[in-house]
């Protein structure tokens, strides 16, 4: 694998544009909180991912940064054909609108929670998190051909899996945030339509997540169980790791030292203390993320 932004050798040979999809998989973080090369930040995640035939957009950000760095990284929006929603947060559903109007053609996968009202609530007050007005609006106008609810594990192809809700096993991990369906706080939202994706590689699975508020170590394990106990060879984007307590750091750190990715990518909600703190436990396999890097596998 290698990485353009790092121009360095990781375990593969040769770099890569984004659109560079035959001969390997290549994804490329449009949007981050942090960014490279004068790009514009946004907190928010956006992963391009050009893998056999296919060309995924994986998350839009809040909408501002997608189309301008898409630009600037020679990513071409109007080459998607399949729109992947992690979960129904404004900071990954803004830009759905744009891309729609662009793309044509493409294929949506996401749950059915993506549209719900959301809100978090801090010192008393609500805060609107949902998905944006005009990009439910992108979504609701999609023919049924179009638009695909996900309830359980499906396949978009021989080598590329969504996982659907993901279960919540661990004991140290939850959705991360003082997370409510509605502004007085009565419901709590467990943010249930948390999906990840994964990618079968050469080298073992790239698994692509939103912000794991079903919990990293509970999405990667489940992704090994649902392929059979294949190897993860990396995992990118936004662990929600930002409000983690120390145990929490701990048991997760311990967790990935068992499940053994070569290659971390933390991203976005990740938090930069918990960032710093990943890499010191887990060296040199972890790679911050930041928009503007792209990676071959």
């Amino acid at each position: 694998m290698t990485t353009d932004s790092e121009n360095q050798s990781i375990g593969g040979a040769g770099e890569a544009s984004p659109a560079d999809s035959m001969s390997g998989t290549t994804i490329t973080i449009v949007v981050d909180n942090h960014v490279e090369n004068g790009l514009m930040e946004e907190h928010g995640l956006s992963l391009w991912i050009a893998t056999g035939d296919r060309t995924i957009l994986f998350d839009t950000g809040q909408g501002k940064a997608l189309q301008p760095n898409a630009r600037s990284l020679d990513v071409d929006l109007r080459k998607t054909d399949t729109l992947v929603l992690s979960h129904g947060h404004y900071d990954h559903t803004g830009g759905i609108a744009a891309v729609l109007k662009l793309a044509t053609k493409a294929d949506v996968y996401c749950h059915a929670g993506v549209v719900q009202p959301r809100y978090s609530i801090r010192d008393g007050r609500a805060r609107a998190i949902h998905m944006p007005r005009v990009s439910m609006a992108a979504v609701d106008e999609l023919s049924e051909e179009r638009l695909h609810w996900i309830q359980e594990p499906v396949m978009l192809s021989n080598t590329v899996g969504i996982t659907g809700p993901v279960p919540r096993e661990t004991d140290f991990e939850d959705s991360g945030g003082p997370f409510y369906l509605d502004p007085g706080g009565r419901r709590v939202d467990m943010i249930d339509d948390d999906l990840a994706l994964w990618i079968q590689t050469g080298e073992g699975l790239v698994v692509c997540v939103g912000c794991c508020h079903a919990g990293l170590v509970n999405t990667l394990r489940y992704v090994t169980a649902l392929t059979g106990g294949t190897t993860i060879r990396a995992v990118i984007g936004g662990f929600h790791l930002v409000n983690a307590d120390r145990r929490r750091l701990d048991e997760t750190v311990r967790a990935l030292k068992v499940i053994d990715p070569a290659m971390i990518v933390p991203c976005h909600c990740t938090g930069d203390e918990a960032t710093e703190f990943l890499r010191r436990e887990l060296g040199g396999r972890v790679h911050p993320g930041a928009a503007g890097m792209t990676f071959r596998f």
